[in-house]
């Protein structure tokens, strides 16, 4: 491995490189940012070329990797007096940047350290299985059953971020210059300090947002949605379906806290995949007509999953039956 990255090293300070080694040789420069052993060999093969960077510095400080124009002329290299900086520019002054890869340059390669995101703490429910999590800014969450949360281990100065798989209930910390945001796919839910159920299962039909408190405001692909206040939900579809936006008892914003399932127009597949990871059992619906009925219903978690489906069965006019441990309705 050490041999090959100086080749391609060579290759690319020499600009005669392939698409296929730049590609390579990018790879590595990529991995370096987390991969000591990749970052020491590409030291080694810089201290090795007598070169004294790997780039030009632009007007921001920062170290820019420059592509080659395969269809045009080659890059031309202009080296400033300074020791650890190159300048490098293409013929067509096109200059593209390498993401996420930043060297620091206020000193020479060796001193560098590479900036990394921070590594994000991830927290992970199984089937029928309940969490209650501290966040670092005295956030409460409480995290449903199938459901992932990922946090920074400090959140920053300007705002809160979090990433939500599944569902939860927030009890975000008031503070008025550091906004909370929740991501969810597509679906971003941005607060100061409130409480709010979000329900957004992979697959579902529909991305859900209950407010007990508060003040929230629900966003889909960076456009606002709804702002919803206490006692309000908003219903985002994952489908390209209408917004659905209701009111709704303060109560009902997180039934499951309280032992309750609660299913409004929502299909048996969505109320299925539900009952599958509150009661960690296999369900299968035979027929795709059923599967997507819409139905409006709810009951106590403890009647168990037999007394749920029974329930499903009655409200659809279906039969229930067990084989091999699956329970099948058709």
């Amino acid at each position: 491995m050490e041999e090959r990255i100086k080749y391609l090293f060579r290759q690319y300070l020499n600009n005669t490189c392939t698409r296929k080694e730049f590609e390579e040789f990018f790879s590595y420069i990529n991995e370096a940012s987390h991969n000591d052993l990749i970052r020491d060999l590409i030291q080694k093969a810089y201290e090795e070329t007598g070169q004294s960077s790997l780039t030009y510095v632009d007007e921001r400080g920062k170290l820019v990797l420059t592509e080659p124009d395969w269809d045009e002329q080659p890059v031309v290299k202009v080296r400033s007096r300074k020791k650890n900086q190159v300048f490098i520019a293409l013929a067509t002054g096109a200059i593209v940047t390498l993401a996420g890869v930043v060297w620091l340059i206020s000193r020479p390669f060796q001193q560098q350290q590479v900036e990394q995101k921070p590594v994000l703490a991830k927290k992970i429910t199984g089937r029928s299985e309940y969490k209650y999590l501290l966040l670092p800014d005295s956030t409460q969450v409480w995290l449903n059953a199938a459901s992932a949360l990922e946090y920074p281990p400090q959140f920053a100065p300007d705002k809160r971020e979090v990433f939500l798989t599944g569902e939860a209930y927030f009890d975000v910390k008031h503070a008025d210059k550091q906004p909370f945001l929740i991501h969810t796919g597509k679906v971003t839910t941005l607060v100061l300090g409130t409480a709010f159920n979000i329900k957004a299962y992979p697959g579902r039909e529909n991305v859900i947002v209950s407010v007990s408190r508060g003040k929230v405001r629900v966003n889909y692909n960076e456009k606002e949605v709804a702002t919803l206040t206490p006692g309000q939900q908003v219903k985002v579809s994952n489908v390209n379906k209408p917004v659905i936006q209701k009111k709704i008892a303060i109560a009902e914003a997180a039934p499951w806290q309280h032992g309750n399932l609660v299913y409004d127009d929502e299909t048996i597949n969505d109320i299925i995949a539900d009952l599958e990871r509150i009661y960690d059992v296999t369900i299968r619906v035979q027929k795709e007509t059923l599967a997507n009925e819409r139905i409006s219903t709810s009951f106590r978690r403890e009647i168990g999953i037999e007394h749920a489906l029974q329930v499903l069965c009655n409200l659809t006019d279906s039969q229930l039956k067990l084989v091999n441990n699956m329970y099948v309705i058709q």
